[in-house]
Order: C-alpha cells, then sequence, then structure tokens
C-alpha cells in the first residue's frame, strides 16, 4: 500500500517527526502528493509499462493473433538523504535537496542519487512522452500545454510541474485569451494553488529555465534559455516515491561539545519509480 509522506507521520507517535514531515511538505507541491511505497531491502525491480497491447476484430473461426505490452526491466536502489544540523535549517535544506534530485537525480552521474525524472522520461530521447516547443525551444502555447496533457494516458494528471517562470507565462496566455480554464483552491494546508484544467499547477524552484534543445531533444540544462513542464499521474501502477519502512526516521545525537544545544539526525532512505512510462510526460523547450 502507498501513503503520501504526511499521511504515513500520522501513523507515527513521534511528535517531532510530525512536525518535521508537516514543516518539509507544507510548501511542497510534489511532496504533498507524491505517495510512497515501503520496500524491505535496498531496491526494487519491477517491469515499467512501455507500450499497451493492441487490440484487433475477428470473425468467427479467425485465427487470433496475441498482442502484449512491452516492457523494460529497471531497478530503484534506495538512497540515502540526510544530515545533522540544526533543525530548521536542515528542513529547508531536506526539502530543496528532494525537489532537486526529484528532477536532476541521475545516478549514472552521481550513484548516491536516485534518478529523478528527466532520467526516467528521458529527455534525451524521442519518445511519445516527449513534447518539444520547437527544435530549439519556442514561446509557450496553450496548444501545446493541452499536448502534454493528452501525452498521459488513462487518466487525467494529477499535477503540472513548473518553474515560476513557466507558470507567469501561463497566466499571461490565460488572461491574453480570457479562458476560463484557470481557476483557484487551497491546498490541504490552506495554500492557495492554480489549476489548469482542473490540474493543480506546481511549482518546484529547482527546475531550471536555461536548457538547451537540439533537433527537438535536451541536450543540456545549461547554456540556453528553456525550460521544461512535467505531467505527472501518481500511484503504484504510475509514478511512486519508493522508502525504507518508516519513511523518514529521527535519531537523538544528544548534547554537543561545543555549545550548549543539542543535536538530532534526520535520515531517509528513499528512490523513485515510475512504473509505466505512459504515466508522466515532459513538454521541453519552453522560453519565456
Amino acid at each position: 500500500m502507498s501513503l503520501p509522506l504526511v499521511e504515513a507521520a500520522k501513523l507515527s507517535n513521534d511528535v517531532l517527526l510530525q512536525g518535521i514531515v508537516e514543516t518539509i511538505v507544507k510548501d511542497s507541491p510534489i511532496l504533498q502528493l507524491l505517495p510512497f511505497i515501503e520496500i524491505v531491502g535496498n531496491g526494487l525491480t519491477y517491469n515499467q509499462e512501455k507500450t499497451l497491447p493492441t487490440i484487433d476484430f475477428y470473425n468467427v473461426g479467425d485465427t487470433w493473433v496475441e498482442s502484449t505490452p512491452t516492457f523494460e526491466q529497471i531497478t530503484a536502489t534506495l538512497k540515502i538523504m540526510g544530515g545533522d544540523a540544526d533543525i530548521d535549517n536542515f528542513l529547508k535544506a531536506t526539502r530543496h535537496k528532494f525537489e532537486e534530485t526529484f528532477i536532476y537525480g541521475d545516478s549514472a552521474v552521481n550513484a548516491k542519487q536516485f534518478d529523478g525524472l528527466k532520467k526516467l522520461i528521458d529527455t534525451a530521447t524521442a519518445s511519445d512522452q516527449v513534447i518539444a516547443m520547437g527544435a530549439t525551444g519556442a514561446t509557450l502555447t496553450l496548444a501545446k500545454l493541452d499536448e502534454l496533457i493528452d501525452a498521459v494516458k488513462g487518466g487525467k494528471p494529477e499535477l503540472l510541474l513548473m518553474s515560476r517562470r513557466s507558470r507567469r507565462k501561463i497566466n499571461a496566455l490565460v488572461r491574453a485569451a480570457g479562458s476560463g480554464m484557470m481557476e483557484t483552491e487551497r491546498d490541504n494546508f490552506g495554500n492557495f494553488i492554480q489549476l489548469w484544467n482542473g490540474i493543480p499547477i506546481g511549482i518546484n524552484d529547482w527546475i531550471l529555465d536555461t536548457h538547451t534543445l537540439v533537433d527537438s531533444l535536451e541536450t543540456s540544462t545549461t547554456g540556453a534559455s528553456s525550460s521544461t513542464i512535467y505531467a505527472l499521474q501518481f500511484g503504484e501502477g504510475a509514478l511512486c516515491g519508493l522508502t525504507a519502512p518508516g519513511h523518514l526516521t529521527v535519531e537523538p545525537i544528544g548534547s554537543l561539545e561545543t555549545k550548549d544545544a543539542s543535536r538530532t539526525r534526520i535520515k531517509w532512505y528513499v528512490s523513485l519509480a515510475l512504473f509505466s512510462s505512459i504515466k508522466a510526460a515532459a513538454l521541453i523547450g519552453v522560453t519565456d
């Protein structure tokens, strides 16, 4: 069974842990929505669904042809995220580090990280889940945003994740078009959030606006002025976090020798899994 982090924290009797989780989650649209599966061991090997089976019509007596979906076997290994620091500063750093790795994590570059969205969707390789604004990028349009949403199959996305610049562009397009597709509501913590076509818009301050595109594919996250918008569906058959039992753990280290204070160690064995490739998509090459 998968649980969002804030719901899992409610099962703990540790008041400090509950407060830590609420503080981390409150300003993070990812951690508010992303469910986590507890796994025993240090990793999970799963079959990622790549393409759906085909269906055909037959006459009586026809020979039926088997059609099966295609899969790719992927292993997600739990990575240790944590450290010793004063609580307030550490909580801010923890959320930022998770959100940065959630987007750009690449275990091939840093074996201590889990693979993030850019790697799981693979925006450097052509596929139906990678939509480009143009060969080298172009200004966002509402039509392209709808195309991104349509790339997620088996239900609408549950989150559109983007930079602040991209959200400002959507707001400008909506105002110019006089569209009624933009709505506002409150999340579980009372924060106002915007929705496009009923889908919450989430901000990730680590999504860069400096990506480079060549031939409609991302080649670098630096050197140019493009950004990426992600459409995500969450769940055990879609995008899901992986965690060791207990999720975040809190360990009292004790009094410090050099100052009148005590220290607490917070650590998290965590990773990310995309069980079906059609449950996430990326709109790349979004310029201002």
